[in-house]
């Protein structure tokens, strides 16, 4: 049931880990999943455009990649990989602020590994209401 956080090329620094901790539990809960390992990278936009670059062959810049290794149903673990840069310009470009927005990628990595995916329009937009919902969550489980 670990949860951990990295830092890789930022220093960006999570504060209140154990409440996002707690708060992912959550939400893994809400969704009929267990935590088994789950680990979260926070990196500069360079560090994951690599990543994109050697595992996805995508030579894109994005704000998170996920790795599911999960090997049994029900169960989650994973690597999400984060960039501050994109979570920071995002958040801009959105009028949100930063710690929403991180909050919304977070949960978007986890609900992943969840199942969900946001390759089409529908998918895409239960995925938001998913975001939603986990983001309300963060504030719930304080």
């Amino acid at each position: 049931m670990a949860i951990l956080f990295f830092e890789e090329d930022t220093s960006f620094r999570l504060t209140k880990k154990n409440r996002y901790k707690k708060w992912l539990h959550a939400v893994a809960t809400s969704e009929g999943q267990k935590i088994t390992e789950l680990l979260y990278i926070f990196c500069s936009d360079e560090y994951l455009h690599q990543i994109n670059l050697t595992y996805l062959d995508h030579d894109t810049y994005t704000d998170i990649i996920t790795f599911d290794q999960s090997e049994t149903k029900n169960t989650i673990e994973g690597e999400i990989y984060v960039s501050i840069d994109r979570v920071q310009e995002n958040a801009t470009h959105l009028n949100q602020s930063f710690d929403r927005e991180l909050r919304r990628v977070i949960s978007h990595g986890l609900l992943h590994l969840c199942g969900y995916k946001d390759k089409t329009a529908t998918e895409a937009a239960k995925m938001r209401k998913k975001e939603e919902a986990a983001i309300e969550l963060f504030e719930a489980v304080g």
